[in-house]
């Protein structure tokens, strides 16, 4: 009997052991995203390139000229061993060159999903007509879901996705655009599982297209009645994460344009000289990704459609990617299709989490810093630059705000979509203006501008980010702690110092506000109302020409957002 119950305890030792092996593989080789970074948060980079049959905009470029720019990009991709994903508009998913292309790759390295762009053979296909002016039509109301009806939407929906998996034997898991209404995003969900999307950065007026004030990068999950706004809580969300595309400049983005009717493009794609194409800047983009606070996980997306051709596309391109690969074979970059760090994003997070980016030094020849700071509740931009100090954004947001493009269809070539304003330094400011809540004093009767040296930006604590300000004005630090909900601003010094934020913008400027109280401002836009409250200081409109002062109590100001 004792040789049985040893045989026995034996037995299941061995079955628990294995059980735990397994698991723990499992739980290694799920996704790259799970190992850390030298600084215990992964940087994540998917290659996201995506593909249409046909450009109507330029004559030259051919049906041809476009399916050899997926060949070339598919070829730089295996050339560097570099993980990519391939997203198909219906008309090139219908093309016999392209399936043939994209079913011969690797699935272990390649990944192909959905272009959520609208052209006239889906259109058709599911019994629509078709109002364009091309093939495919980039117009709001025409080549994007919002201009459909919500049944129209499920339609085309449906028909997508029954041919691609017709042509590939799955449904991808995928879909990305520059824009996607919330709810054909939770149709592809509730029907299809898709587990990632992605869409453009925020942009103010090109190509008609205005996202504003939303989660500024990483990834977000959306309201189920907003697909740009960020949901504050569980049940209201969609379960699938959004991800921001193109790489902005951290810096240099935001105010381009600034004073015209729309912004200019300084981002990680290759077609741009000032940004993605030039040498210096991509490895300066690549450095700050890497070293600079980013809390959870840091993020990009690289890659370019083909609509820009492989001509114009093949110096950024062909600089970017053994870049990429280098820092990947470093471990200081993973690399990972959309799907990968969807899946990822979702096993780790219940709720949009809190993350972070952080530019400690500019190029050559700037001496300018800035960190963006985003959550659930709200996202800020602090930006210094010469010595001084300010909020240069500060945008809410509400899962309660609906999309009109929810109930309606969008009958503009244009589309709109905003979170709710608190602090804009760019719609507030004009070309001899720059609007922003600024860090001041008042020093022998005269107010001046805080000056300091350079800020140290910390996110050691889960959560949280750290910043201590030192300055050189006065002598003392300004620290700062943010968490998703709120901001704690205090200044540590052996002396008193009569410091406080003022907030200023360009004159004739559309604001918010509707009654600013000493412990509340008070704001509609959109027809929304909400209310920032100081849990600690106090708001005032001081005589002179600044919409409203924030002054410290007992040192310290604190901002519930």
């Amino acid at each position: 009997m004792i040789w049985k119950k040893a045989l026995c305890f034996f037995i299941v030792c061995i079955i628990l052991f294995s059980s735990f092996v397994g698991i723990a593989q499992s739980s290694y080789t799920k996704s790259d995203s799970d190992k850390p970074n030298h600084d215990g948060h992964p940087k994540i980079v998917n290659i996201i390139n995506f593909i249409r049959l046909l450009e109507p905009r330029d004559s030259s470029i051919t049906e041809d000229v476009l399916y050899q720019t997926v060949v070339k990009q598919v070829e730089i991709l295996k050339k560097y061993n570099l993980k990519g994903t391939f997203l198909l508009q219906y008309d090139a998913l219908m093309d016999a060159r392209y399936q043939r292309l994209l079913k011969n790759l690797d699935p272990n390295q390649f990944e192909i999903g959905a272009w959520w762009e609208i052209p006239q053979p889906l259109v058709e296909k599911s019994g629509l007509h078709w109002r364009g002016r091309y093939p495919w039509d980039w117009y709001a109301h025409v080549g994007f879901s919002t201009g459909y009806s919500l049944k129209e939407r499920e339609q085309l929906a449906d028909v997508y996705m029954k041919d691609f998996k017709k042509i590939f034997g799955y449904y991808p898991k995928s879909v990305g655009s520059w824009f996607i209404d919330a709810y054909t995003l939770n149709y592809l969900y509730e029907k299809y599982q898709i587990v990632a999307s992605s869409n453009c950065k925020d942009q103010y007026g090109t190509d008609g297209y205005t996202l504003w004030g939303g989660y500024w990068n990483q990834a977000y999950y959306p309201s189920k009645i907003n697909s740009y706004m960020p949901a504050q809580h569980e049940q209201n969300q969609i379960p699938v994460p959004i991800f921001r595309m193109l790489g902005s400049d951290p810096i240099r983005q935001y105010d381009a344009g600034l004073g015209s009717k729309h912004q200019s493009v300084i981002t990680l794609e290759p077609v741009y000289k000032e940004g993605g194409a030039d040498s210096a800047w991509v490895n300066w983009y690549f450095k700050t990704l890497i070293e600079g606070a980013s809390m959870e996980f840091g993020y990009v997306q690289a890659g370019q459609e083909n609509s820009f051709t492989w001509k114009e596309m093949a110096k950024g391109f062909e600089l970017q990617m053994p870049l990429i690969a280098k820092l990947r074979d470093e471990n200081k970059l993973k690399v990972e299709t959309l799907s990968e760090t969807g899946e990822w994003f979702k096993a780790h997070y219940k709720t949009t989490p809190a993350s972070s980016v952080t530019v400690n030094e500019d190029l050559s020849g700037s001496d300018r810093k800035t960190v963006w700071f985003d959550s659930r509740f709200y996202r800020l931009n602090l930006l210094w630059e010469n010595g001084t100090l300010r909020f240069r954004d500060i945008h809410l947001f509400n899962e309660k705000l609906p999309s009109i493009y929810e109930t309606q269809k969008a009958t503009s070539n244009e589309c709109s979509f905003f979170t709710l304003p608190f602090v804009d330094g760019y719609l507030w400011s004009d070309k001899n203006n720059i609007a922003g809540l600024r860090f001041k004093a008042l020093q022998n009767g005269k107010e001046i501008l805080l000056q300091g040296g350079n800020p140290v930006i910390t996110d050691s604590i889960k959560g949280k980010l750290h910043i201590n300000w030192p300055l050189t004005s006065f002598n003392g630090t300004m620290v700062m702690d943010i968490d998703e909900q709120q901001i704690k601003i205090k200044l540590i010094s052996p002396k008193p110092l009569d410091w406080f934020l003022d907030l200023s913008t360009a004159a004739d400027k559309s604001l918010p506000f509707r009654d600013i109280k000493p412990k509340q401002v008070d704001c509609k836009f959109e027809g929304m109302a909400y209310s920032i409250i100081a849990s600690q200081g106090l708001f005032s409109i001081p005589a002179h020409n600044t919409v409203f002062r924030i002054s410290p109590v007992k040192n310290l100001i604190a901002l519930k957002f």
